[in-house]
């Protein structure tokens, strides 16, 4: 079983940056960590991964080149440093983890995670 806890989260205008925490329990074999978004009335959509391994990372399009993923795999934490934020990028931002190993095709698929946090709301206004 893998605890997440986030945290981080909170408000910025339009064109600044915020920086999210995922703290996982230790003693676990994490294969890979994921952030993802959802925004009232729309669905969950995964915005960054991690392959603990290798760090690999992975970004959807809308917001590569904006958002980057990275951990600290002693500390068995995950970051995402969100620049250049937008008004869409307000969503609850979620932490997800898996422990099944073997490669993964699509890591921003919501089905991947066996384990979520309990999210942190982050609201960008313009």
């Amino acid at each position: 079983q893998v605890h997440l806890v986030e945290s981080g989260g909170g408000s910025a205008q339009a064109g600044g940056s915020l920086r999210l925490s995922c703290s996982a329990s230790l003693n676990t074999h994490i294969r890979y960590m994921a952030w993802f978004r959802q925004a009232p009335g729309k669905e969950r959509e995964g915005v960054a991964a991690i392959r603990a391994v290798r760090g690999h990372t992975l970004y959807s399009e809308s917001v590569k080149g904006r958002f980057t993923i990275s951990q600290d795999k002693e500390d068995n934490v995950v970051f995402l440093q969100m620049d250049s934020l937008k008004p869409e990028d307000t969503a609850m931002y979620f932490c997800a983890a898996r422990e099944t190993p073997g490669f993964v095709l699509d890591p921003l698929r919501i089905g991947v995670y066996a384990f979520w946090g309990q999210g942190t709301q982050i609201t960008v206004s313009s």
